[in-house]
């Protein structure tokens, strides 16, 4: 029994998250939820027992249309598994509005009605609010999103594509019905987007898009922090190659961190690898996705909640 809980113990901290942890049970696999075109016809979602081949479920048709903003979108979907057992998903509504969306599921399937969450309303010049994601901890969740607020980050205005200069922001909830004011989560000094974070041992990994166009970056990096709030540090060099990157979700698996992203100028997906969330080792041979597969989450799911969706 000591040598089990030893090993379970340095296994969670490796791991870092919950939702990491679950990617080991042996009859788990993952869940890769995703938007196609335009984000109009909503929620897909695609399957991969090896986190390698993903197969589209439902015949790639849309799981959940969206209904919030005038907009009517459902782009960047991103869910995870809550502390209630239930699953929580928000998304952008939007290329341009002060909110975004969210809904929760006991099943993947059946969705309570949906929700517009005004998190920038605060804010009047307020552009945008893109590619909102979820971290569950300590009895509260944190959203975080891209957005641009125009004249807040003068010295960076020009670096942008048009009119646009983002910075990452978030809110906390205990229920999804009252949240905090929002607050800046990543500021060093470029324009930023795109963030998904990973807890590894005690510390948080913010998987980002370097957003500058001018001179051109469009590239993944790597920040850190002792917080899952930060402040989050200087990113790394880039993660990715010659090529423009965006949309990076990140999962461990079988002793591996594998970092999903859109090479959306190249109209193709790429898979990064990584043992120690250092060195990044680009796989993307090994990668089998729907075609139009766009920006999404990818988490684990039980192989029973597998056959409910395949239903």
């Amino acid at each position: 029994m000591y040598r089990c809980s030893r090993f379970v113990v340095l296994f969670i901290l490796i791991a870092g998250c919950f939702q990491t942890v679950v990617a080991q049970s042996g009859d788990s696999v993952f869940l890769f939820s995703y938007f196609k075109n335009n984000g109009e016809d909503g929620l897909h979602l695609a399957y991969s027992k090896d986190g390698y081949t993903y197969t589209a479920l439902k015949s790639d048709s849309s799981f959940l249309k969206p209904t919030v903003s005038a907009d009517k979108l459902m782009r960047d979907p991103c869910i995870i598994r809550g502390h209630d057992g239930r699953f929580h998903m928000v998304w952008t509504v939007s290329w341009n509005d002060k909110g975004i969306g969210y809904s929760s599921s006991a099943d993947l399937v059946n969705w309570e009605p949906q929700q517009f969450i005004p998190v920038m309303a605060h804010e009047p010049t307020v552009l945008n609010c893109w590619a909102p994601e979820i971290f569950y901890e300590n009895g509260s969740y944190m959203i975080y999103w891209a957005s641009t607020i125009p004249g807040r980050f003068p010295a960076t205005d020009s670096g942008g594509d048009e009119k646009y200069n983002h910075r990452m922001y978030y809110v906390s909830t205990r229920d999804f019905k009252q949240f905090t004011k929002a607050a800046l989560l990543y500021e060093q000094g470029f324009n930023v987007i795109d963030a998904t974070i990973q807890k590894a041992g005690k510390k948080y990994y913010m998987f980002l898009k370097d957003e500058t166009r001018y001179p051109p970056q469009k590239n993944l990096r790597v920040a850190t922090s002792s917080k899952l709030a930060g402040p989050y540090s200087m990113p790394s060099a880039p993660v990715t190659g010659d090529y423009w990157a965006e949309g990076p979700t990140v999962v461990y698996n079988k002793g591996s961190w594998l970092m999903y992203f859109d090479k959306y100028t190249l109209h193709k997906y790429g898979l990064l690898e990584s043992r120690d969330l250092l060195r990044w080792n680009d796989v993307s041979e090994k990668l089998k996705v729907p075609n139009g597969l766009r920006h999404g989450t990818v988490l684990t799911i039980s192989a029973g909640e597998l056959d409910r969706l395949m239903q």
